[in-house]
């Protein structure tokens, strides 16, 4: 017997003919590998910057975007909607590519057969065409669709699971299930219409393409009853043409992959259209490290919608080093004013100055880093206490990070924690007491140690004891800055160096203790309300009034 070479087979022949055979299939299957790894790593390396991007585009957005949007929303936009990237690059991309190829090789094929016929099979081809145009028409808002009740059920999964001790509480279990189970629903209804058109799409294409081989049928048949095309030539003709209509089968799943990614895209881009308002000035400068402390509101007015002014004429001048404390009704504006001083909004009229420098003109960044706030509502991230204290200033040593501990008296506490420093506290710092998170951020604002404080008076909610060494904390992280206090309790605020009384949307008075109460004004008759209502409470009710907290705070 001899081989195609006109040699003898032999052992040795076969033998290698065999390798060369386990080598090929070795080096396919190696290729199939490498590609398939290669389009993830590609796909996942695109959603991986894709979220970055996302990311720190969130974080460039100013507060306001924040007060009317659902977290879970957000979190949706950056880990569902760009997750459908990695369709786009691993998928959806290379099938298009490969299957062009293919058809454009079987293309060619049935033209060297018979172009007649290769013309009559490209009929359905602008009816194809036509289908992919209409499907993406219909079925991106679909996706679209389906993306916005996904994140709609996350919105209210995170606010749920937030918020399920309130749950628990008010007995609203059934209600709430209910409210899930309804979001559930929706999500699953936008799913099936978007399946639905999946599944009206993929019959039309191949019905579509049936078309084309009923068309060879009948004329390829025609020709060979007429004996101008050989019975052979209309077999390999028919042959060829089931390769050529099977990509575009192919096509038209990477066409869905496509539109599914593009609507994905679509609201990722809608998020990064938004753009911040607070922004640094093209010849912002930075502050000088560290600033003295003056603050200054020149003529100062702000509202949040339009015209409506929160804040109209504020003139107030805050001397470095001196602690001026802000009151007045509810609603009033003072949490307003002292969010214009970091410039977390813009003042609508007039300016804000630091050492005599217009925050607009200054880096956002070298403003807020010479800026510490401690709020009533303390936020501490899910990590140990260490991390939540370092969070003021990351690069602190362990001896900074206890000493600012000790400061806020939150060291011996700390210390008691099953793993002390390194104690996990939970979401919100779910762990600690109100008095303990309270003390971890003033541990936090020493630690970072800016020359300007913004305290929101945090002692009406808790014990004597803690108010007592929260208290002595707050005092010790005052001293020698500038320090600006919203006062929930008037009785906090006696020694301040200047009280500022908001009323309506502008400053009612302002002075010292003695000098407003002597006024007999507004201020005055606060002091002697709060005083009234503790002659009526006995114990610890005589020095927190929650009623009061909404007319004074």
């Amino acid at each position: 017997m001899t081989n195609p070479s006109g040699g003898q087979f032999t052992l040795d022949y076969v033998t290698r003919l065999a390798l060369l055979a386990l080598l090929i299939y070795v080096a396919r299957a190696f290729l199939q590998f490498l590609r398939s790894y290669m389009a993830h790593v590609a796909g996942w390396g695109v959603v991986a910057d894709a979220r970055k991007m996302i990311y720190e585009h969130l974080q460039r957005l100013s507060l306001r975007f924040y007060e009317d949007k659902q977290t879970g929303q957000l979190m949706s936009r950056v880990v569902n909607d760009s997750d459908k990237f990695e369709l786009l690059i691993a998928h959806a991309v290379p099938d298009v590519l490969v299957n062009v190829l293919t058809l454009v090789g079987v293309m060619a094929v049935l033209f060297s057969l018979n172009w007649q016929l290769a013309l009559l099979s490209m009929l359905p081809i602008p009816l194809i065409v036509l289908s992919l145009r209409l499907f993406a028409k219909y079925v991106r808002p679909a996706f679209r669709m389906r993306q916005q009740e996904l994140g709609e059920l996350n919105a209210i999964l995170n606010d749920n699971i937030s918020g399920i001790r309130e749950i628990k509480t008010f007995t609203r279990e059934d209600v709430e299930a209910q409210r899930i189970n309804l979001r559930i629903d929706h999500y699953r209804d936008s799913l099936l219409y978007a399946l639905k058109m999946m599944a009206t799409f993929h019959p039309f294409i191949q019905f579509t393409s049936a078309l084309g081989t009923i068309i060879i049928i009948y004329f390829g048949g025609r020709l060979a009853l007429n004996q101008t095309l050989a019975v052979e030539d209309l077999v390999a003709f028919f042959l060829y043409l089931e390769m050529f209509y099977q990509p575009l089968h192919q096509l038209s799943g990477a066409w869905e992959q496509i539109q599914e990614a593009l609507a994905s895209a679509d609201r990722v881009a809608d998020l990064l259209d938004e753009q911040p308002e607070m922004t640094d000035a093209p010849h912002a400068v930075a502050l000088p490290r560290p600033v003295k402390g003056a603050v200054n509101f020149h003529n100062v007015s702000f509202g949040y919608n339009g015209d409506e002014l929160v804040l109209e004429n504020i003139n107030l001048e805050i001397k470095p080093h001196s602690t001026v404390a802000l009151v007045g009704p509810t609603g009033v504006g003072k949490s307003t004013l002292v969010s214009l001083i970091p410039r977390f909004y813009d003042v609508s009229a007039g300016s804000v100055t630091v050492d005599g420098r217009d925050i607009r003109q200054v880096t956002l960044k070298s403003l807020r880093e010479q800026i510490s706030i401690v709020l009533q509502d303390v936020f501490l991230f899910h990590g140990t206490a260490r991390e939540n204290i370092l969070f003021g200033r990351p690069d602190a040593t362990d001896a900074e990070v206890i000493e600012a501990a000790k400061v806020a008296n939150a060291h011996d506490f700390i210390t008691h924690l099953p793993q002390g420093y390194d104690t996990l506290i939970g979401e919100r710092g779910v762990k600690l007491s109100g008095g303990q998170k309270q003390r971890l951020s003033i541990a936090r604002a020493v630690l970072k140690d800016a020359p300007i404080l913004i305290l929101d008076e945090a002692t009406s909610s808790v014990d004597t004891e803690t108010e007592l060494l929260i208290q002595q904390a707050l005092e010790r992280l005052m001293v020698g800055k500038t320090t600006v206090v919203i006062a929930h309790r008037l009785s906090t605020i006696r020694n301040a160096d200047l009280i500022v009384v908001l009323q309506g949307n502008g400053i009612a008075e302002k002075g010292t203790h003695n000098q407003l109460m002597a006024r007999r004004g507004l201020y005055w008759h606060l002091n002697r309300v709060q005083r009234q209502i503790r002659s009526r409470q006995p114990g610890r009710q005589r020095e927190y009034y929650p009623d009061m907290v909404g007319q004074f705070g």
